[in-house]
């Protein structure tokens, strides 16, 4: 059995209407991705503390875009922005570290 999506009600120029419950919910979640941030920051985990600080930033990212920039609601053509977005992000950061890892230092 799938689930489907519960449509959120729209006002009348065809705008989602979102709950501030809502906005609360993902507001908490970033402030507790932010303390978990914190203390990340605090754990020695060696060559891993970029990976973490990195996972940690792409999350709350995430929340922002969907949430704040009400992309969870949009077109597909702005999902499909959003992810050449992430792509081009991913390929910048890829780039970055394959040339700091093949310098001889």
């Amino acid at each position: 059995m799938t689930q489907r999506a519960i449509p959120l009600p729209t006002d009348e120029s065809g705008h989602h209407v979102v709950p501030v419950r809502l906005y609360l919910m993902i507001f908490g979640a970033l402030m507790v991705l932010t303390a978990v941030t914190v203390w990340a920051a605090t754990v020695n985990l060696g060559p891993l503390n970029v990976v973490v600080a990195l996972l940690i930033a792409g999350l709350k990212a995430t929340l922002v875009i969907l949430y704040f920039m009400h992309v969870r609601y949009s077109k597909p053509q702005v999902w499909i922005f959003v992810g050449a977005g992430f792509l081009w992000l991913a390929i910048m950061i890829t780039l970055t570290i394959s040339d700091y890892l093949s310098r001889g230092w």
